[in-house]
C-alpha cells in the first residue's frame, strides 16, 4: 500500500464512516472493467465503488482520492483486504497530478455523502444542531459560519441564487444579515423558515434546503473544482478508457453533460443520464436524485497516445 494520508483510522468517527454507494451496478457495467487495469476513484468516500471494482476484475489497482480525511481513513479500513492494490491521496481531485500515469477508468461520485449529512458536528444538515461548518476538508479555514456572518447581503443573495437556485434569495439574505450572528445550523434554518411566505414554509421541501446546498457548494468551491476536474481528467485516460460521473443536482449534471459533449477526446456513451432503478430507490431513498453519465476516451487529438 502507498498512501499520502496523514494518519491511520483510529477514532470511532472514522470507523462509523459508511456510505451507501449509488448506481453501483450501472457504474461497474459502464466502465467495462479490464483485468489488471488501473482505476482512479476521485471521490472514494467509504470505498464502496472501489470495492466493487476490485472485486469485479482480477489484479485491478485503485488510486483513491478524497478531500475528506475522515473518509480516506475509513476507506483504508473498509478496503483492508485489498490494501496492496491501493494508493491513497488526500486532497481536492481538481489539484491531483497523476505524474504520467494513465488510467483504464475514472469514477467520481460528486457532492456530500450520507455520513457527512448524518454526523452532526460536520454541520451539513439543517435537521441536526451543530456549528455552521460544512467543510469537506477540515484543514481549510473557510466555514459556513464565516460566509453567513461576514459576507455582505449581495454576496449571500448571489450564492443562494447561483448555487441553490433559490428564487427568494434576496429576501433570505436580507433576513440573515438583520439577525446575524448565527452559531448553529438549526438557528440559521429557523431564520430562513421565518423569512419566507407561509405556503413556501410548508412546501414539499424545507425552505432551508437550497440555502444549505448553496452554502456547502460555496464553502467547498464544489462547482469550480468539478469544472477543473472535468477539464483535465479525460487526459488521464488510456485510449478506450472510460470516465463515469455521478451527480446529484442539476448544476453538477449540467457541467458534466456539457464537458463530455464539448470534449474533443471523449465519446459520450450516455445520451441521457442513467438514473436508479426502483429496487435501489426502495432500498436507498437518497439515491433518487442521482444521475450517471459515462464517456470513453478516443484517439482523436489525444495528447497521450
Amino acid at each position: 500500500m502507498k498512501t499520502d494520508l496523514p494518519r491511520e483510522p483510529d477514532t470511532e468517527e472514522d470507523s462509523a464512516f459508511f456510505h451507501v454507494s449509488v448506481l453501483s451496478r450501472e457504474l461497474i457495467a459502464g466502465l467495462a472493467l479490464r483485468p489488471g487495469g488501473h482505476y482512479l476513484d476521485a471521490t472514494v468516500g467509504g470505498g464502496g465503488h472501489s470495492r466493487l471494482i476490485l472485486e469485479a476484475a482480477p489484479d485491478t489497482l485503485i488510486t483513491a482520492i478524497d478531500r475528506d480525511e475522515q473518509a480516506l481513513a475509513a476507506s483504508m479500513t473498509h478496503l483492508a483486504t485489498y490494501i496492496d492494490r491501493l494508493h491513497f491521496w488526500h486532497g481536492n481531485f481538481a489539484e491531483y497530478q497523476p505524474n504520467n500515469i494513465t488510467f483504464d477508468g475514472i469514477i467520481a461520485d460528486i457532492g456530500v455523502s450520507s455520513v457527512q449529512l448524518d454526523v452532526p458536528e460536520r454541520g451539513f444538515s439543517f435537521r441536526l444542531e451543530a456549528p455552521l461548518d460544512m467543510r469537506m476538508d477540515r484543514s481549510q479555514s473557510l466555514t459556513a459560519a464565516e460566509i453567513v456572518n461576514y459576507w455582505d447581503e449581495v454576496q449571500l443573495s448571489e450564492i443562494f441564487y447561483k448555487y441553490g437556485e433559490e428564487r427568494l434569495s434576496r429576501r433570505i439574505a436580507r433576513r440573515i444579515v438583520e439577525q446575524r450572528p448565527f452559531h448553529t445550523t438549526t438557528e440559521l434554518a429557523l431564520a430562513i423558515a421565518q423569512s419566507v411566505p407561509r405556503q413556501y414554509r410548508y412546501g414539499r421541501i424545507h425552505p432551508a434546503t437550497r440555502v444549505f446546498q448553496a452554502l456547502r457548494i460555496a464553502v467547498n468551491q464544489e462547482l469550480t473544482s468539478l469544472e477543473t476536474f472535468l477539464g483535465i481528467a479525460p487526459n488521464w485516460l488510456k485510449p478506450g478508457g472510460r470516465i463515469g460521473i455521478i451527480s446529484f443536482h442539476s448544476l453538477e449534471d449540467r457541467l458534466v453533460k456539457h464537458s463530455f459533449r464539448g470534449s474533443t477526446i471523449l465519446r459520450v456513451l450516455t445520451k441521457k443520464p442513467i438514473i436508479p432503478e426502483e429496487d435501489e430507490l426502495a432500498n436507498n431513498p437518497r439515491s433518487r436524485s442521482a444521475k450517471l453519465r459515462i464517456a470513453e476516451r478516443v484517439l482523436i487529438n489525444s495528447k497521450m497516445q
